[in-house]
């Protein structure tokens, strides 16, 4: 019998190969799928941690610029902190040295009154000298007016009349009506009749009477008053000597004093411009006040209490740059509690070369 012929490739050997083919797209297909199902799942987790990688990146940035910001002001804050401190060194600095200037002042201002208990003591065993003496007459005093009493009494014989030009001023301001504030006030308000006779006014009157009843033989004398302003007793006389030996006149300036109503207040300053305004300069000034200045040269804006402090600077600056050769003779009529004008005349007396009297309410 004849064999058959055997076929390697038979249909079904195709077949088995086109289904391996088959089965191997088909994986690969199935593999593929997956593949970029895979690779999208982590695309989205990166861009996930992208966008949270951005944010933390805006939230650093944010405060970054507020760490910048806080430190800008901590620099300023430290800048401000060392300019103080520099300037509390300074004012610590300046504060001692202040008091150190104060313990000086303080321990001259202690020798200063040491001084002047060896002065005040001299002064008091010359009074107790001076009341061992005998009584003498008053001089006589026909142009003195009816103040003046011919009498036997004791003398202070520190104030002299002796210049060859005599200046006399006479405070008239409000202050001269009487030795209490309060009754200042209530006379200041009156009428001027009760002005004019107030009790220490017309002591002020009598004292400038007994100077001009004193003044020497040959020498010149002018009398001016002054509150705010200085004016000369005698009108017309503005910047005159006037002839001591005559009598008509010297009356006529006395008689003058009648007239004159104290009010406002008092500028040394102006008043000691007088000195300089006289053609020849005075060698004796004889100033009959109460206390010290309470207006300058000009009056302040506002009208204001001023207290001791301020008028002991007006008073400063007033006889600033007085000298030596004028000798200024004060008569004070103090008010009471004006504890400074005492001692504040009594140094300018001193330092001038002049006499300082506080007299007895029956001198003259």
């Amino acid at each position: 019998m004849r064999r058959r012929q055997t076929e390697v490739f038979s249909m079904s050997f195709l077949d088995v190969i086109c289904c391996g083919f088959g089965a191997v797209i088909l994986f690969y297909t199935i593999v593929s799928a997956q593949s970029g199902a895979e690779r999208t799942r982590k695309t989205d987790e990166l861009s996930s941690q992208v966008s949270l990688l951005d944010e933390q990146v805006l939230r650093g940035t944010r405060n970054l610029v507020q760490l910048k910001n806080t430190l800008d002001k901590t620099q300023s804050e430290t800048v401000s902190a060392a300019s103080r401190a520099t300037r509390m060194i300074e004012t610590l600095k300046a504060s001692r040295d202040t008091g150190s200037s104060f313990d000086q002042e303080t321990l001259a201002r202690r020798e200063r009154i040491e001084r002047l208990k060896t002065d005040v003591k001299a002064l008091e065993e010359a009074s107790k000298r001076l009341e061992a003496g005998a009584k003498e007459e008053m001089p006589r005093a026909e142009n003195a007016g009816s103040r003046r009493v011919l009498a036997d009494r004791r003398y202070i014989t520190g104030l002299r009349l002796k210049g060859k030009r005599i200046l006399i001023l006479l405070d008239s301001s409000a202050s001269m009506l009487d030795d209490d504030l309060v009754n200042v006030i209530r006379l200041r308000n009156s009428a001027e009749s009760a002005r004019r006779t107030a009790l220490k006014w017309q002591r002020a009157l009598a004292v400038t009477e007994w100077l001009g009843s004193q003044l020497p033989t040959g020498s010149q004398y002018q009398i001016y008053t002054f509150n705010v302003q200085p004016s000369p007793l005698l009108e017309g006389t503005a910047g005159e000597w006037l002839q001591a030996s005559d009598a008509a006149q010297v009356a006529k300036a006395l008689k003058a004093l009648n007239k004159l109503v104290p009010a406002d207040g008092t500028s040394l300053a102006n008043a000691l411009r007088v000195t300089r305004e006289l053609k020849l300069p005075p060698d004796q000034v004889v100033l009959i006040t109460d206390g010290l200045p309470t207006q300058g040269t000009t009056p302040p804006a506002l009208r204001k209490y001023i207290d001791w402090t301020g008028r002991t600077r007006l008073f400063d600056e007033a006889t600033r740059g007085l000298g030596t050769r004028m000798p200024i003779d004060v008569v004070l009529l103090p008010m009471r509690g004006d504890v400074q004008a005492p001692h504040r005349f009594w140094t300018l007396a001193r330092q001038t070369g002049g006499a300082f009297l506080m007299p007895s309410p029956d001198w003259p």
